[in-house]
């Protein structure tokens, strides 16, 4: 964690970025995140969620249940993603925050699964762990709602 801040700090160095987390997996990992960013930023969070993949298709589609409450106008946005495994979740907030003309947006992730890809061309700059294809819970990662509060990230056997 230590490294990612120090690497987000060297880059955005006499700037103040938003940093924006989706509700609800990523709040550990933010929360952890902001203590080891050594200089002035703030927290946002939207929460989204997928629905109609099974009615229209196989294509899923995205909707907002909450939205920031800040202006990112002008802004240094940085998107803390739990996970990036097939990118349509963070090229939704990606170009969704694109269109309120923020100065930047990039993506910080936790784990990152680049082999899963279905979107090219998503601004993850900061990667925590690249990791297999395999369940994970704890650490604000959950099955069914449940091991969230986990201090640390535990693999789950076959489901």
């Amino acid at each position: 964690m230590q490294e990612l801040g120090a690497e987000i700090a060297r880059d955005y160095e006499g700037r103040e970025p938003l940093l924006v987390g989706s509700l609800k997996a990523s709040l550990v990992f933010i929360s952890d995140l902001s203590r080891a960013l050594p200089i002035l930023h703030a927290l946002d969070f939207v929460e989204l969620a997928g629905y109609g993949s099974a009615q229209m298709g196989g294509h899923e589609q995205i909707r907002v249940l909450k939205d920031l409450d800040a202006d990112v106008r002008g802004r240094d946005v940085i998107v803390v993603e739990d996970v990036v495994d097939t990118g349509l979740t963070l090229n939704y907030l990606v170009r969704t925050f694109e269109l309120r003309e923020p100065r930047s947006v990039v993506a910080v992730t936790l784990l990152d699964r680049p082999y899963r890809r279905l979107v090219d061309d998503l601004p993850v700059r900061y990667v925590g762990f690249v990791v297999p294809d395999e369940l994970f819970v704890g650490y604000g990662f959950d099955l069914d709602e449940q091991w969230r509060q986990l201090p640390d990230l535990h693999l789950v056997a076959e489901v």
